[in-house]
């Protein structure tokens, strides 16, 4: 059973239906995403295709799921209102229509139209880090989890900033007449987005998930590590990024060594907190226990090929061969299991909290199909594992496409387990209009 923390404040939270969108819209993008990079494996894509498959699955999946957790749990965290909650609604608008206009001219060769829709999606990245700046700025200290979600504002800042002059450069090329190349463009963009937005929000959630939810608490070494990571790692990605937007390979070892060392550090907070826990294991663990070695692996394998040049480009997210490693071992993972506990523990607070103690009511691990989440944790490892397998193997006997099959799978019933709390136990008004869609009651 998934117990409710006592140190949270759902009182702060905003209405059911923010951040259940945000998930409903980014496990359909990650659908399309997984379906869009089957069809490249499997040939039926080409030119761009890949480009909107990382798109969809990092900007749509990830990042829209990111705004929907963190548009829910700082206030929840820190005590303190959504500045606003109308904000919260047009992010999501502008973000979800810019992405996919931007992945439709690159998947029929207008280029153009990769601009005004790239304008829309940086207005709704832009609009989520004005709300929750505003929200975050109203808090009169820091702590880990908060420090790391202002700065991972910040890099939403940048990371779309690049994103639209890469898009313009599409039609006008234009970046070099700065002086840069637009490759050193292209792995600034990408080094802002995967370390800076991505992973330091996830750093930053996961200080206070994985103590919270393995009822454990940083000690020794822990705590020093913690102390490193949140200095170095921003830094980090910051020299890392500068260094290859210059072309300066001194300034992105520093940097590069920064990021890798802090995420082993990280690395190693988060097995232990797992492997102290308290609690009986749930999908969210579970999910994180791959997380945690796959990030560990990835910084060994990363650290010799990032101090022995970290402007290549086949470097760009870490050693060769590891970018399935980091975007679905470690990302992937979190995001899916943050989601197993993120979503009914947003509609078991908002439906069933109240009646604790007057009837009979499911707990938050009723609400998904424990059958169901076994099934797609097997087919998400196996997949990822088939497909960092080919990365590794020159002569991997079996076609790439068979993981991306097995990706597929598991993203379906991930998305189905996670859909069906949504209908069954959340009102459906809030999160689907006024259709007339049924509610299945939990029958004790």
């Amino acid at each position: 059973m998934a117990g409710i923390p006592d140190e949270i404040d759902t009182a702060n939270q905003p209405p059911m239906a923010v951040p259940l969108r945000h998930f409903v819209v980014g496990i359909g993008l990650l659908v399309l995403g997984g379906c869009v990079g089957l069809g490249v494996a499997l040939g039926w894509l080409a030119g761009l295709a890949t480009l909107a498959h990382v798109h969809l699955l990092l900007v749509g999946w990830v990042c829209v799921t990111i705004m929907g957790a963190m548009t829910q749990f700082v206030p929840v965290w820190s005590g303190v209102p959504l500045h606003s909650r109308r904000l919260a609604t047009w992010q999501l608008w502008f973000v979800t229509v810019g992405l996919l206009g931007f992945v439709a001219g690159l998947l029929t060769g207008r280029l153009w139209v990769t601009v005004p829709f790239g304008a829309v999606m940086l207005l709704g990245f832009w609009t989520f880090v004005y709300n929750l700046g505003r929200t975050l700025w109203a808090l009169p200290t820091y702590d880990a989890t908060e420090r790391h979600f202002g700065v991972a504002l910040g890099f939403f800042l940048l990371v779309t900033a690049f994103g639209v002059v890469l898009a313009i450069d599409f039609v006008d090329p234009m970046v070099g007449r700065f002086q840069v190349t637009r490759m050193a463009v292209v792995q600034t963009h990408a080094t802002l987005a995967v370390f800076g937005a991505v992973l330091t929000t996830i750093l930053g959630a996961l200080y206070q998930l994985a103590t919270m939810f393995t009822q454990t608490e940083l000690r020794g070494i822990d705590r020093w590590l913690r102390r490193m990571e949140t200095v170095g790692f921003p830094v980090g990605v910051v020299v890392l990024a500068g260094g290859r937007l210059l072309g300066s390979a001194p300034a992105a070892r520093v940097g590069g060594l920064l990021v890798v060392l802090s995420l082993l550090g990280f690395g190693v907070i988060l097995a232990r907190r797992l492997s102290e826990t308290r609690v009986p294991w749930t999908p969210m663990l579970r999910r994180y226990a791959v997380a945690a070695p796959a990030l560990v692996l990835w910084g060994l394998l990363t650290l010799p090929a990032w101090i022995a040049d970290p402007l290549r480009p086949t470097v760009t997210f870490g050693a060769p061969g590891t970018v399935h490693l980091l975007g679905l071992g470690v990302i992937g993972f979190v995001v899916f299991g943050t989601l197993y506990h993120v979503v009914p523990f947003i509609i078991w607070v908002h439906r069933y909290s109240d009646r604790l103690g007057f009837e009979q009511v499911p707990m938050i691990d009723d609400l998904y199909s424990g059958r169901v989440a076994r099934a797609d944790f097997a087919l998400l490892v196996a997949g990822t594992g088939w497909l960092v397998t080919a990365d590794w193997v020159a002569a991997f006997p079996a076609p790439e496409w068979g993981g991306g099959v097995l990706l597929v799978a598991g993203a379906g019933l991930f998305a189905t387990n996670v859909l069906l709390i949504m209908y069954r136990h959340g009102p459906a008004e809030l999160l689907f209009g006024r259709l007339p869609l049924p509610i299945v009651e939990h029958d004790p």
